[in-house]
């Protein structure tokens, strides 16, 4: 039994614990995180609330592309759990949420792209309020922001730059709010046939 196996049948020992995590949040947190460890060291995870009796269960390379094999390895042996939907990668989130992230918070509304065009993939400057190239909290949130516009998958696979910059910065190309990203992203793709 290989480490991906191991883990879904620990879930599937735990998924009750699991579906109702938010009655010991940090014990079974940690747990989890540890059994995706040994998985692959980047493997993170994310849960959707209970609807309908389902609980949404998503697993992410946490941005690091060579941990996308380690996703799709695990996505293809999950057994089919009733009260689960498994996904892999972070989805896109439409509009993209509110990030907090190491006390700092950056409401999507108050931030603005400019899409590049290299003739094969997609670039983006991505203009964050108060974002200095010094502060690892702020790119940590950009990439959050962008995994919620695009999806974890897409901004790893189909974008070739990106650069933050505070608002002021002075760059060519037209800026629009964040909200417009996936649909002027996706009508990019599809004049570069991607």
């Amino acid at each position: 039994m290989d480490y991906g196996e191991q883990f879904w049948k620990w879930f599937n020992e735990n998924e009750g614990e699991l579906f109702d995590f938010e009655v010991d949040k940090e014990r079974i947190f940690d747990r989890l995180a540890s059994q995706l460890r040994k998985v692959d060291p980047n493997l993170t995870f994310e849960f959707g609330p209970k609807q309908a009796g389902k609980r949404e269960f998503i697993v992410s390379a946490g941005g690091v592309k060579r941990a996308f094999a380690a996703v799709t390895s695990l996505i293809a042996k999950a057994p089919n759990l009733n009260r689960w939907r498994i996904t892999g990668f972070r989805p896109r989130r439409n509009p993209p949420n509110i990030v907090k992230f190491a006390g700092k918070q950056v409401d999507p509304r108050d931030v603005q792209f400019s899409l590049l065009d290299d003739g094969k993939k997609a670039g983006i400057y991505l203009f964050i309020p108060k974002f200095r190239d010094t502060d690892p909290d702020l790119k940590q949130i950009g990439y959050l922001l962008l995994d919620d516009a695009l999806g974890e998958y897409d901004v790893e696979s189909r974008v070739a730059l990106i650069k933050m910059l505070p608002p002021e910065a002075p760059t060519e190309g037209i800026r629009y709010p964040l909200v417009e990203l996936p649909t002027r992203f996706d009508e990019l793709m599809r004049q570069l046939g991607a």
